[in-house]
């Protein structure tokens, strides 16, 4: 039996684009689900780390600290509107090749266009505008290969694959930096180069996906009141899907108020004196620990057929770390403080991944819901530095920062508990 034979045997395709699949994937479909992240997260990635920053400097370099903030803010913004409204349509795509793969074509192609711009922008309007496209087609290929796991993934395997795409996703944002520093300060080439990488990753989807083609009379019919309402999901109606929602968002908002300013944790309150470099080791740390503890731990939650254990003692790891780098403000301190929160986010991204598509209110809005809870990923990016500026420098500075990224994690924890549908 092959991939497309996925689901309840005997059944049409179009009902099998609806129904709980059954037959465990192949090597194939997850290493192109893998390098598709890997491709996405590099088009991020590497423009948020480094490219950006260096095209800001190069238009203004009084005023770079203003332009990034006003580029990197509008590509936020609509990053938390283009996963569920990308997800939405690919739900309702009856197109031959499947619900997901068009969108992820057509999400690549445009990020893609959007880099190559970006490379000749002519001004900070452009760049602005660039960007926007970028975050617009790379969340909107994000939102439907996401909405694939929980389509072609029976639940027994979602852990292994959750972990083997967070491994793909880390990838990514080590490749981006890796193209970021090889290009050495010629931006114009790292947005091409990035451009490629987002190419590369996604052919091998487009080849291996064996997205199931739904049939037109599945398709909801379509009101604008309607459209605009699906993107409320009740908690009263849902409380499990609401509850790893919250969980989600404050983890990772706790995880982004530990790392946004660690540039500066480490000059003003270790006083290192190389804080760049010192980043990197950290970064790199933190990543390699991510990437073997996301699959260990998506296997690991298979094996035992569990799910909020893992994701309770990840979240407190977290919020371990978070209190080690507040009250050892050492490089030893910091050292053991990036190991300690690369073990408990790998294992978070690879198990709540798991659980989050085990409360998705209905497998006809997989896409929209898993863009729903792809908002809790970017929506912390907002608001973390909205609460880190004042905690640094008005309420104590660094302790009160990882004391607070600390308590919101552990909170994160406690909220798990609360889902009741999931062991």
């Amino acid at each position: 039996m092959n991939d497309k034979e996925s689901g309840l045997q005997g059944q049409q395709p179009a009902s099998l684009a609806l129904a709980e699949p059954e037959v465990n994937v192949r090597h194939r479909w997850t290493a192109s689900i893998v390098l598709v992240n890997v491709g996405i997260n590099a088009a991020f990635f590497g423009p948020i780390q480094v490219l950006l920053g260096q095209q800001a400097a190069d238009f203004s370099q009084a005023d770079k600290e203003g332009i990034l903030a006003l580029v990197t803010g509008a590509g936020a913004a609509v990053s938390l509107v283009a996963n569920p409204l990308f997800g939405t349509f690919s739900d309702r795509t009856t197109s031959r090749f499947g619900r997901r793969v068009p969108w992820v074509f057509i999400g690549a192609l445009l990020g893609t266009i959007g880099l190559v711009g970006l490379a000749g922008a002519p001004s900070v309007a452009a760049m602005t505008l660039l960007w926007c496209l970028v975050q617009l087609g790379c969340n909107g290929a994000l939102s439907a290969t996401t909405a694939a796991i929980p389509d072609q993934v029976p639940v027994r395997q979602r852990g292994t694959i959750g972990g083997l795409s967070s491994m793909g996703t880390v990838a990514g944002i080590l490749v981006g930096a890796a193209i970021a520093a090889v290009v050495a300060g010629n931006f114009r080439l790292g947005f091409i180069i990035c451009a490629a990488s987002l190419i590369v990753g996604m052919v091998p989807y487009l080849f291996f996906a064996n997205d199931h083609v739904l049939d037109a009379k599945y398709k909801p019919a379509f009101t604008w009141p309607n459209f605009v309402k699906g993107f409320w999901i009740s908690p009263r109606k849902y409380p499990d899907f609401a509850w790893a929602w919250v969980t989600r968002f404050l983890v990772n908002v706790g995880n982004h108020l530990v790392t946004l300013y660690l540039l500066f944790f480490l000059t003003d309150a270790v006083g290192f004196k190389n804080p760049e470099f010192g980043v990197l080791i950290l970064t790199g740390i933190y990543a390699v620990l991510t990437l073997i503890t996301a699959v260990i731990g998506g296997k690991w939650t298979d094996k035992v057929g569990k799910r909020k254990p893992f994701v309770i003692a990840s979240s407190a790891i977290i919020a371990l770390a978070a209190l080690i780098l507040a009250f050892f403000p050492t490089w030893t301190g910091a050292l053991v403080g990036a190991a300690v929160l690369g073990v408990g986010y790998g294992v978070y991204l690879a198990v709540d991944f798991a659980l989050l598509t085990q409360v998705l209110p209905s497998s006809a809005s997989r896409g929209k819901d898993m863009g729903v809870i792809n908002v809790a990923n970017s929506l912390p990016q907002v608001i973390a530095p909205i609460i880190a500026w004042p905690l640094v420098t008005i309420l104590g500075g660094y302790v009160t920062l990882y004391v607070v990224a600390a308590i919101i994690g552990l909170l994160g924890a406690v909220f798990v508990v609360k889902i009741k549908s999931v062991d």
